[in-house]
Order: C-alpha cells, then sequence, then structure tokens
C-alpha cells in the first residue's frame, strides 16, 4: 500500500515536472563560456571598503542619481523616491510613482526622468510633480521600463527590458525564456515622439551615454553582454557587440563623462543556468521547481570599469558574507562610486583612489550619465 502511493506520488510529481503548464516558451541557445575569475577578473576585496548609508530606510534603491548639488536620489519597491544629503542623512519624500522606479537620471532642466517598471517614462520636476512621457512604442506597451539615461539636449534614451514579463518576478521567466523581448528606446521631448532603436533583445537592461554622445550602450543581461548603437557618424543607426561574454550578469551601467563605463554585475555567471541554455526542456523543469530550488546568484559584490575601447580599467569585488550585493547600478561623482542594489534595504559609497585615472576632480553633473 505504502509503495503504490509513494509510485502514485512520484508519477504525480514527474508529470508535473514535465506537463505543468508555464508562462514561458524558452528557447535554445549556446551561452558562451564563462570566463573565469582570474587575470583582469581575479576576485578581490576591495569593495569591502564600501560604506552603507541610508540603512533600513526602503527596500531596493536600484539606482542613484546626484543632483547638480550633491544631493542623492532613489527609488524603492515602495514606488518613493527619496532625496538625502550629499552624507546619505536627512531623507526627504519628492514624490511617489505609485509603482517600481528603477533607473533615474536628470535631465538638462533639473527634471528627474525615471524608468518605472510599472508606470513606463516619467518626469519629476524640481516641485514634485509627476509627468508621464511615455508608455508605449510601435503600439506596444512597457512591461519592464528599467533604466534611463538623458543626453546634452534632453534627448532621454531608455529600454523597456521586456515588452513580455513584468519586474514582479525580476527578471527570471525573462531570463529563463531568452525570448528576446527588450527594445532600446529614445523618447524626445521636443516631438513628444517614442522611437525603437534596437529590438529583440535579452532582457534591456542598463543604458549609458559614450562622452561625445556618438554612442548609446545597453547591457543585454541576458546574453551576458553589451551592446553599442551608434548615434552619429557614418555607422549612426547600426549596432554592434561593444563587450562579449562577461564574467557577471550585467545589470546598470554609467558613464562618468570622462570615458570610463562603469558595469554593475548582478552577480558572477550561475555555471547551472548556462548548462541549460541549449536545454529548453530543462529550462522549463527548472521553472516549475519552488524558488529555492532554481539556480540562485552567489552573493558577490562585483564592479567592473570599461574604456570607450572596451577594455577593462577596473575589476572591483567583494566577496565576504556581509558583501553589499546585488550591485545593480554604479554612479559616479567625483571620486566617489555610488552603489545601488535591486534588493538592498540601503545603498553604499566605494572611495576611489586619489591617483586613478577614473578620478573626475571637477565634476559636471550633466556629464555624468546612467
Amino acid at each position: 500500500m505504502i509503495k503504490n502511493i509513494a509510485l502514485l506520488i512520484l508519477i504525480i510529481l514527474v508529470g508535473y515536472l514535465l506537463f505543468w503548464p508555464v508562462s514561458i516558451d524558452p528557447v535554445a541557445w549556446q551561452a558562451p563560456e564563462a570566463p573565469a575569475l582570474e587575470g583582469p577578473y581575479a576576485s578581490n576585496s576591495a569593495l569591502a571598503q564600501s560604506r552603507s548609508l541610508a540603512v533600513d530606510d526602503g527596500i531596493g534603491p536600484e539606482d542613484v542619481a546626484i543632483d547638480s548639488d550633491g544631493f542623492l536620489y532613489v527609488g524603492y519597491v515602495d514606488g518613493r523616491i527619496v532625496r538625502f544629503n550629499p552624507d546619505g542623512s536627512n531623507p526627504d519624500l519628492i514624490a511617489d510613482t505609485k509603482g517600481r522606479p528603477l533607473g533615474l537620471d536628470f535631465d538638462p532642466q533639473g527634471n528627474l526622468i525615471v524608468a518605472d517598471g510599472y508606470k513606463g517614462l516619467l518626469s519629476i520636476s524640481p516641485s514634485g510633480a509627476i509627468a508621464a512621457l511615455s508608455q508605449r512604442a510601435n503600439g506596444v506597451d512597457y512591461k519592464f521600463t528599467d533604466d534611463v539615461d538623458a543626453d546634452s539636449n534632453g534627448v532621454i534614451y531608455f529600454t523597456d527590458a521586456s515588452s513580455k514579463f513584468g519586474p514582479a518576478l525580476h527578471a527570471r521567466d525573462d531570463i529563463l525564456e531568452h525570448g528576446g523581448h527588450g527594445r532600446l528606446l529614445r523618447y524626445d521631448p521636443a516631438s513628444d515622439q517614442t522611437q525603437v532603436l534596437l529590438d529583440g533583445l535579452q532582457f534591456a537592461n542598463g543604458v549609458a551615454l559614450s562622452r561625445d554622445e556618438d554612442f548609446i550602450l545597453v547591457n543585454e543581461t541576458g546574453s551576458y553582454r553589451i551592446v553599442r548603437y551608434w548615434l552619429k557618424g557614418d555607422k549612426a543607426g547600426s549596432h554592434d557587440v561593444f563587450f562579449d561574454n562577461l564574467p557577471g550578469i550585467p545589470d546598470g551601467i554609467s558613464s562618468n563623462g570622462n570615458g570610463t563605463f562603469w558595469v554593475a554585475l548582478f552577480s558572477p555567471r550561475n555555471a547551472m543556468l548556462d548548462a541549460m541554455s541549449d536545454k529548453p526542456l530543462l529550462r522549463k523543469v527548472a521553472f516549475r521547481l519552488p524558488s529555492f530550488l532554481q539556480p540562485q546568484p552567489a552573493h558577490h559584490g562585483f564592479v567592473l570599469g570599461l574604456n570607450e575601447q572596451g577594455e577593462v580599467t577596473h575589476n572591483l569585488q567583494d566577496t565576504s558574507a556581509d558583501a553589499f550585493a546585488p550591485i545593480t547600478s554604479v554612479e559616479q561623482h567625483g571620486n566617489t562610486l555610488y552603489l545601488g542594489s535591486l534588493t538592498a534595504p540601503r545603498f553604499a559609497t566605494y572611495p576611489l583612489p586619489a591617483n586613478d585615472p577614473a578620478t573626475v576632480t571637477e565634476q559636471d553633473p550633466s556629464n555624468a550619465t546612467n
């Protein structure tokens, strides 16, 4: 009797894992072999010098924006956007989007531009008034507005990470499916028009303009790479791969306005996830498992610095149990890096050495872009 019950339970379990309907339709692809954490990616403890700010003020300050006076702005999972003094003190609620503010950047007029995962592209005036700028492009609504960068003329570049899956699932579904639902977009406030620059991206995440605004980079999280879209010159309108086969899962990217791109890696690559890349059925089975049995990101602080030629200039890590992680954004202001996190109850700072080549002694806020 007991054996029969056990067999029945086993049959039900196998049937569930193989046939229970799921929301994803995985596409086979071949993940490149992950580079070892050695050489330019060697493990280190540099980020152990980071210092936490605004501890327990809110959950999930994914991005940090800095205004012309050095005040800090973050968006929390509950929709609040809060301003802090430059030292992280004195929290002041400036707006509530009633959504999920993710990427943040200031336009030349001093408006805070917000990529809200649920609400689309928003603008918040210095007085706190919220205006909706764009919620759809080419007839397709945004499901996961993710990051934003405004150029010197106020034109806004942003990503819809996935036109199929929303932010409530933290990118898991889109990455497991690998269906190419991400888009890079441009919004022109002068014409109130939105243009799709690239589509078919594998979870289009962080965006950052180059120093001369002749190209823009977008992190393609699901493919572990950075794509470059040319805005000026003979290559305008074309795109190529700026950096391929990253050692981690790319999230946010920013420019310091002086030739350095900062890339936030959510965690190092996951060997189990990579091994399933060409096995769609296995990814469906993994999707049906309880979350604690699914591939999990390592708790590992990880930031790379790249120059505009795509060469690694900085490798900052922290593998300790109390590391600030996951890091989902990096913004430079002067000689300080501000680190955001999608899930942590705080954000953090990291001091660059005075002789670091990325140090900007006279920071022009309009040139420090997300």
